[in-house]
């Protein structure tokens, strides 16, 4: 069976929400969870001024957008296309295009875990790159931009670089 992929439904703007809860009620009622499995509306806390009080709420990312992981068959498509509220798929026409990994990751619908085999203080060899072959010690870590800095010895002086993960490997 096909892996279930990302896809964005265009709604009417204010909708997202009933859209989300019809769409989950028909998934529950026809015993749809292993085609459509998981449906959502991204939200961001903001803080907003009001009356010179600082007050927390939650706003729509993609307002008018709800995202939704399933595995795109006439009838997954049959019952988003036709939930109240639905436009229609992001994609050419009636063709719905699911996102690419990168999006997925950029929006925040799926974390995935980085496991390093390499920490600060460690030394380690550029994979790949225009530095590719250089070593050099790692001195920072970020994980949120997947990113090492290094001291990287260039020409007879240490030069701080930045690279991503998947260029540096752990000398042994």
């Amino acid at each position: 069976m096909a892996s279930a992929k990302w896809y964005v439904a265009h709604t009417y703007s204010g909708y997202e929400n009933k859209v989300m809860t019809d769409i989950q009620k028909t998934v529950d009622n026809r015993g749809m969870h292993d085609v459509i499995q998981e449906i959502r509306v991204p939200m961001e806390e903001v803080i907003e001024m009001k009356d010179n009080q600082k007050k927390v709420v939650e706003r729509k990312i993609y307002p008018g957008y709800v995202m939704i992981k399933m595995i795109m068959t006439d009838e997954s498509w049959y019952v988003v296309r036709n939930t109240r509220g639905v436009t229609g798929f992001v994609g050419p026409g009636s063709s719905p295009v699911p996102l690419t990994p990168e999006e997925v990751e950029s929006m925040g619908l799926e974390h995935t875990t980085v496991s390093l085999d390499f920490e600060v203080g460690d030394h380690m060899r550029v994979k790949y790159g225009p530095l590719e072959g250089f070593v050099g010690v790692i001195t920072e870590i970020q994980m949120d931009k997947k990113k090492v800095r290094a001291k990287v010895s260039m020409f007879g002086r240490d030069t701080d670089v930045e690279l991503e993960f998947n260029q540096v490997e752990a000398l042994a």
